[in-house]
């Protein structure tokens, strides 16, 4: 099912067609690299345990027997069996390794070379091959042996400290923010891998580590720390120091994110509210006079928000260019005519649960779009297809 872009494509195929990916990995860090690859074209094929396959299979919500998030996560890719622990197994991806372009793998450090299927061996098979490497930890140092969870890789990347209300323990998003960071960076280092094989025709190992990954999303967090010696800390719904910038409450018990804290979007605030003088006063009027008196000012915005509804709220706001939005839920997205438009949620179809609604491809390419071919494969759904690309290759 091909997502929506602006413009009109030419007809061309997807910027990743021809590209042959081999996955190993599973649950989302090492998979969701592949989905993003996938999404572009990319022939991805997962490599999975007979008889069980990814855990990511029987995670998280499931209808008719189907998990909804492998539905997501495995989408676009082609799906067969092969115990890696057997030589049956290694002789696969032996086979596969030599006409692909890349290999994503997050076992733990050591554990390909443990299966044969080291980089050097590899390499020696195809010096083309780009080898991305996810973990915990990363390849080196002395961490490098430990498991690593993306909620580990949160906490030691800075992140979980920062997330949370200020009296309260550190907290946490409510998604795998650690590993599809982690798996981000890796789609992008094997394309930047990719890009520096067209100019040597050689490839590389691309050694991606969730904790890394997370880190840099921290902005000034340590610069802070080391040359200002400030320590960041869990602020909840605020950055201290930007206001407004917050959550505020309405009249029909919702609540409407309100960002203005830039000077002239604050004085379009003031005039929106009833009070322009707030826009030029000597206690508002400047971007580090509101972060000095950044609570007093939130009260002062949630005492107007909270006499109107939501919907005049944003009504006004707009009138008087104020960026504001409602908080959404995915409930919200499904109905909302803007995510519509630009069909941000596609339906994609399932021999099992008929359509399943995700989200569309990002980012939008006017003239290669990316593509959502079909829901996450049945196990072992394309074992005949793709041994018998390989018959006819050595054969």
């Amino acid at each position: 099912m091909e997502s929506s872009t602006s413009g009109s494509p030419r007809e061309s195929a997807p910027p990743l067609a021809g590209v042959k990916v081999i996955e190993l990995g599973q649950l989302i860090a090492g998979p969701f690299c592949g989905q993003l690859l996938a999404d572009f074209g990319a022939d991805v094929i997962k490599v999975e345990q007979p008889g069980e396959g990814d855990p990511m299979r029987r995670w998280g919500f499931s209808r008719d027997g189907k998990s909804l998030s492998w539905s997501v996560i495995a989408r676009g890719k082609r799906c067969v069996t092969a115990d890696l622990r057997t030589p049956e197994g290694v002789e696969l991806v032996t086979a596969l390794a030599r006409e692909a372009d890349v290999l994503v793998e997050n076992f733990r450090p050591g554990t390909l070379e443990r299966f044969g299927l080291g980089p050097d061996t590899l390499a020696a098979l195809n010096p083309g091959l780009i080898v991305v490497r996810v973990s915990g930890y990363g390849q080196t140092g002395p961490y490098a042996h430990r498991a690593g969870y993306g909620s580990i890789g949160e906490a030691m990347g800075g992140l979980r400290y920062l997330v949370g209300e200020p009296d309260r323990p550190p907290s946490r998003m409510g998604v795998s923010l650690g590993d599809m960071l982690a798996g981000m960076h890796a789609a992008m280092g094997a394309l930047l891998a990719l890009q520096a094989r067209h100019r040597d025709g050689l490839g590389q190992q691309v050694d991606v580590s969730i904790y890394e990954s997370v880190l840099a999303m921290t902005e000034a967090l340590v610069a802070d720390q080391a040359i200002a010696g400030v320590r960041r800390e869990r602020s909840g719904a605020v950055l201290p120091g930007v206001a407004p910038s917050n959550v505020y409450p309405t009249s029909d018990g919702e609540y409407v994110l309100v960002a203005a804290n830039q000077d002239t979007v604050f004085r379009r605030l003031a005039v929106a509210m009833g009070a322009p003088e707030l826009g030029t006063s000597p206690e508002y009027g400047t971007h580090h006079a509101r972060g000095e008196r950044q609570a007093e000012l939130d009260d002062l915005i949630a005492g107007w928000t909270v006499r109107h509804t939501a919907a005049d709220v944003l009504e006004i706001l707009e009138a008087n260019g104020v960026p504001a939005g409602r908080v959404y839920t995915a409930a919200d997205m499904l109905a909302d005519p803007h995510f519509a438009a630009r069909q941000s949620i596609v339906r994609v179809p399932d021999e099992k649960l008929g359509e399943v609604p995700m989200q569309g491809v990002a980012p939008r390419l006017s003239a290669t779009p990316g593509t959502i071919r079909w829901t996450g494969a049945e196990l072992g759904r394309h074992d005949t297809e793709v041994r018998g690309e390989i018959g006819q290759r050595t054969g």
